[in-house]
């Protein structure tokens, strides 16, 4: 009688379960983390990408008022 023949057919069922138990766990938690990873990484490049933008917007603003000022610095200054 071999050790083979000691295990019984609802224990082998019971194992086989189980490692695709946690064959399943595994790589469920390994795709968790890539797409946490993928969102996390979606959220700082928007973030980067929305902090261009407004510092444009600040840019823009702020040579649209010196070239108001310059505007008016020419006009009170008269034709040269």
């Amino acid at each position: 009688m071999s050790p083979k023949d000691n295990i019984s057919k609802a224990e082998i069922r019971k194992d086989a379960l189980q490692d695709a138990v946690e064959a399943t766990a595994t790589t469920v938690g390994a795709v968790t983390t890539i797409v946490t990873n993928a969102v996390r990484d979606v959220a700082r490049t928007v973030g980067g990408l929305a902090t261009e933008v407004f510092e444009i917007r600040e840019s823009a603003r702020r040579a649209a008022a010196d070239a108001a000022d310059a505007a008016e610095d020419s006009e009170r200054s008269g034709p040269g």
